[in-house]
């Protein structure tokens, strides 16, 4: 049975969906002002392989994750820029999806823009001023958070507490009764978007999208809410606030990642880390980051540099050579080897256990070879099926057709197998031999078949 960590509760608890069979996952997807980072990387590609497992479980999913194409941060860039909201959204919301392309992450069922839901938006206002969950100021509309009982609970603190330090996460207005108050629609300021309302002129506060996105199209009580760690509060704890507060069941589960650390320090721009995704994926083959994500439980902070994105690259290519050389040794089809898909499953219910998932692939491609060396074909066969069954599971594509990075010390032992070959072929055995136990001290052990020579590393 399949365990989260649910940050409301802080309990590893069961997953029961809303729906027997279905699944409804929503999570925070990125405010389009800026290149794509590597915290967001990290983010999706947790939910997306949160995702591909319900799927594989059996589970009907319905994904959906926003775009946030409307915020403070995209009219001050487009301001700076000369050019409008509408067009800078869209460049970066581009960018943002293309580079989620190279890292095979699957597109949500639903992608919403925060633009196409400003009615949905209005109408939560609404509902929360007529219940007198919020107030009216000439800035805007505020929800006033001493009215809903158990405010904080997402971030398991009082109000008291979080007032105390208010002035570090929420914006600061005179005009907000508590400083905890926050806004759900902006009055509107010269030169800026706005849209009609009750209220008059203006625009959304940003929580407000997420929950008028999610219940309209998941439905009250949907299953699974997602995002970074770094938006449980204010954002999320809002987002619920504000469901709570129209009266309304918001997600049943709460899953939250992990942050990205660059040489020790969480990611951000005043640390001057802020590393930009599409320098990565330009020096590694993409599929590295998404293996050293997997390597890391979701729920940990995880650190990406030059050496664990090479650690990661080096163990790729343990799975790449396994793969190739499984499809040159023509083993026969098989199911995947039962016991191994069994120890994936406990490894991945137990609050999605990447790290283990990974360990039980690696295994299993120990053995396979192991299985391919002694020519026990039945049981190579099923072992290699379950590495790639489960490395699909996962989001990886494996062999080397599954890479779009050439790997250049690959490339160089081709070329060495190459000659070793030509030399064979010419009669040269010692110029042969000393090629192939060049590439043995090296950790290549080359196999010679009728079909040509293949080589794998030890």
């Amino acid at each position: 049975m399949l365990r989260f960590t649910d940050s409301l509760t802080g309990d590893k608890t069961e997953f029961v969906p809303r729906d027997p069979g279905k699944a409804s996952v929503y999570w925070c997807g990125p405010t389009v002002y800026d290149l794509p980072h590597l915290g967001h990387a990290r983010s999706t590609l947790a939910f997306d392989v949160l995702v591909r497992y319900l799927r594989w479980s059996g589970y009907e999913v319905c994904s959906a994750s926003n775009i946030t194409d409307i915020d403070d941060k995209i009219i001050a860039r487009a301001a700076q820029e000369g050019s409008t909201e509408p067009e800078l959204a869209a460049r970066f919301e581009k960018a943002f999806i293309d580079q989620m392309d190279l890292l095979n992450i699957a597109h949500p069922d639903l992608r919403p823009r925060a633009t196409e839901y400003v009615d949905q938006m209005i109408a939560v206002v609404a509902d929360l001023v007529e219940r007198e969950m919020a107030y009216t100021t000439d800035s805007g509309v505020y929800f006033a958070v001493d009215r809903l009982s158990g405010y904080g609970a997402l971030v398991h603190r009082s109000v008291e507490d979080l007032r105390e330090g208010a002035g570090a996460r929420v914006d600061v207005d005179d005009d907000k009764a508590d400083p905890l108050d926050f806004a759900l629609w902006k009055a509107a300021k010269e030169g800026e978007p706005a849209w009609d309302s009750p209220w008059g002129p203006g625009r959304p506060g940003w929580h407000i999208e997420c929950v008028a996105m999610s219940l309209d199209l998941l439905g009250d009580g949907f299953d699974i809410h997602g995002g970074g760690d770094d938006l449980i509060f204010p954002h999320h704890e809002n987002e619920r606030a504000e469901a709570l507060g129209c009266g309304r069941a918001f997600a049943t589960h709460w899953v939250h990642n992990g942050m990205v650390q660059v040489g020790g320090e969480k990611m951000s721009k005043s640390l001057g880390n802020f590393t930009t995704l599409g320098d990565l994926l330009g020096a590694w083959d993409p599929r590295a980051l998404r293996l050293l994500v997997l390597q890391t439980h979701y729920r940990r902070t995880m650190e990406i540099g030059s050496d664990t994105l090479d650690q990661a690259a080096a163990a790729l290519g343990r799975l790449d050579t396994f793969a190739d050389r499984a499809t040159q040794a023509n083993l026969p089809a098989s199911v995947p080897d039962p016991a191994v898909v069994e120890r994936f499953r406990s490894a991945m219910d137990d609050d999605l256990g990447t790290p283990a998932a990974v360990a039980v692939l690696f295994d299993a491609v120990r053995d396979a070879n192991r299985a391919i060396d002694i020519e026990d074909d039945t049981g190579a066969a099923a072992l290699a099926a379950a590495v790639t069954t489960l490395s699909s599971v996962l989001g990886l594509e494996l062999g080397s057709r599954g890479s779009s990075v050439p790997d250049p010390e690959a490339t160089e032992i081709d070329g060495l197998v190459a000659d070793r070959s030509a030399a064979k072929a010419a009669g040269e055995y010692a110029e042969a031999d000393r090629i192939r136990d060049a590439l043995t001290a090296r950790g290549i052990q080359l196999e010679d078949n009728p079909a040509g020579t293949t080589w794998r590393r030890s």
